[in-house]
C-alpha cells in the first residue's frame, strides 16, 4: 500500500528513505533526529523531497521523474501531530467542523465519526478546558473529517502522561480497526508500536 523511495535534505541533513511494504498499518520508528517526521511531512505535502516518488494504494503523490507533486490539499492526507493544534477560539464542534470536507472518497460523517471517538459530550466545549487525550480524539475526528485516503500519526501519545497514553490507545485501536485506512504511526515506544502496528520499518 506504500511504496516510498525519496532523498531528503535539510540544512545540512540528508536521509535517503526506501519503503515497500502492503500492511495496512505501518509504524515508523527510530531514534530523535532520524528523519520520521520528514517523511511523513513529504508524503503529506509540506516538504519536497531533492528527488524520488512516493505512491499510496497505486496513487502517485510525488514523482520526480516524471515532475508529479499533488499540491498538499488535494493528497487526501488526515495528519494527527504530537500536539493536538486545535484552535482555542473555537469549541469542539466548530474544531470538528473546520476539517470538514465534502469532496472526499472515504465519506466520514460527523455524526458518525462523533460516536466512533465517544466524543459526543465534547461538542460544545472550549478546547482549554480538554485534558490531553480529549484534545487527540478531537484531533483525530477533525483528521477523519476531512475525508482522507490515508491517516498520518506523529507521536501523537507522545506529550501525554502514562494514564493519559494508556487512555488513548483503545481509541487508537478502535479507529484502526474500524476506519480501515492506510496507516503511518510514528512513535519510538515499542510497546505502542506493538498494540498499533501490522508491521514497522526502522530509520536509523
Amino acid at each position: 500500500m506504500l511504496k516510498v523511495d525519496i532523498q531528503l535534505r535539510r540544512g545540512g541533513f540528508r536521509r535517503q528513505v526506501r519503503i515497500d511494504e502492503q500492511a495496512r498499518v505501518l509504524a515508523l520508528t527510530g531514534p530523535s533526529g532520524a528523519g520520521k517526521t520528514s517523511v511523513l511531512n513529504a508524503i503529506a505535502g509540506l516538504v519536497r523531497p531533492e528527488s524520488g516518488r512516493i505512491e499510496i494504494d497505486g496513487r502517485v503523490l510525488y514523482d520526480s521523474e516524471r515532475r508529479i507533486d499533488v499540491p498538499t490539499h488535494r493528497r487526501q492526507v488526515g495528519y494527527v501531530f504530537q500536539d493536538a493544534r486545535l484552535f482555542p477560539h473555537l469549541d469542539v464542534r466548530r474544531n470538528l467542523l473546520y476539517g470538514r470536507h465534502r469532496g472526499g472518497q472515504a465519506g466520514f460523517g460527523f455524526d458518525a465519526v462523533v460516536e466512533l471517538l465517544g466524543i459526543g459530550h465534547l461538542l460544545e466545549r472550549r478546547t482549554r478546558h480538554l485534558s490531553g487525550g480529549e484534545s487527540q480524539r478531537v484531533a483525530i475526528g477533525r483528521a477523519l473529517l476531512s475525508q482522507p485516503a490515508v491517516l498520518l500519526f506523529d507521536e501523537p501519545l507522545s506529550a501525554l502522561d502514562p494514564a493519559r497514553r494508556e487512555e488513548l490507545i483503545p481509541w487508537l485501536q478502535k479507529v484502526r480497526d474500524e476506519v480501515r485506512l492506510p496507516m503511518l504511526y510514528v512513535s519510538h515506544h515499542p510497546d505502542e508500536v506493538r498494540r498499533l502496528a501490522d508491521a514497522i520499518h526502522v530509520l536509523d
